[in-house]
């Protein structure tokens, strides 16, 4: 079965961005004679707001993009989360790292798609593991997993390098499981068979398909659309007050037409499509 997902986090008010991605993810399902699911990646602490997934829903109904079976909250699979930490320490593949952003931002010697690259200073020392983070030891899980290759439905195939993330946090210490960890069980308990997502995730792929091959996970395609930006380039974000589909449906707006002018990639004034894929065949 073809499955496709849409996954925010109620960490604030969906916005034009987010209505592109559903309508991307929904349509592609529609399509192929597929699903489209609706997951809730609520484990961000206390910034993950119930309220904010009740407005999800009306926001989704008022576009016209119903989505089938129950929906999937993060909130609920912790086990899974630790269950698959717990077998890649005992692979010898996770080590435990006290070091803060400032110490990494100090020490780094060069930069990868989330910032300064860890530069290792934790890997080989006795660290205390009670409340640290958990990082994958990406060198060795490399040569565990061996050559790797995925495929991005826009960009092609793609040798997989995740490296170029240095080591990656997989299990965080103020939180159940980072992003990378979370949404690749997620999607794969999911039964989800194409990843549809903004192209500003194109290089956690590279991640993903690691942990695939390490926890022998299921492989799906991956669909990297483009971005909606503001002037100057800047995607869309929550944090900079972006306005929100629930003020747009309480203003009268008509969802529906909305859905369809951003099929169209008919844009608010000032709001254009940007594609922005790192990619490497």
């Amino acid at each position: 079965m073809f499955r496709t997902r849409f996954a925010p986090s109620p960490n604030g008010p969906l916005h034009l961005g987010h209505a592109f991605a559903a309508v991307v993810a929904h349509d592609l399902a529609r399509e192929r004679g597929g699903q489209f699911l609706l997951r809730i990646e609520d484990i961000d602490g206390a910034r993950s707001r119930p309220e904010f997934v009740d407005e999800f829903f009306r926001d989704l109904e008022w576009l016209g993009l119903p989505w089938d079976g129950e929906v999937v909250y993060q909130s609920r699979r912790l086990d899974r989360y630790i269950e698959a930490g717990e077998a890649l320490k005992r692979m010898g593949l996770l080590y435990p790292c006290r070091c803060t952003r400032a110490e990494i931002a100090a020490a780094a010697t060069g930069s990868g798609p989330d910032g300064p690259i860890y530069p290792g200073t934790c890997r080989d020392r006795a660290v205390d593991p009670e409340g640290a983070a958990w990082r994958l030891d990406v060198a060795r899980a490399t040569a565990l997993a061996g050559p790797l290759t995925w495929v991005d439905e826009l960009a092609g195939a793609q040798i997989a390098q995740p490296e170029r993330f240095g080591d990656v946090v997989l299990l965080r210490k103020d939180l159940p499981a980072s992003y990378h960890l979370a949404a690749t069980l997620d999607d794969a308990a999911d039964g989800i068979t194409l990843v549809t997502r903004g192209a500003d995730l194109f290089a956690a792929s590279h991640v993903h398909r690691m942990l695939q091959a390490l926890l022998e996970l299921p492989v799906p395609t991956w669909h990297h659309h483009a971005l909606l930006v503001e002037p100057g380039g800047r995607k869309l974000a929550k944090r900079r007050g972006s306005p929100s589909l629930g003020d747009r449906r309480r203003a009268g707006e008509d969802g529906r037409a909305l859905a369809d002018a951003l099929r169209a990639h008919r844009f608010p004034t000032g709001i254009s499509l940007c594609g922005g894929l790192d990619s490497e065949s």
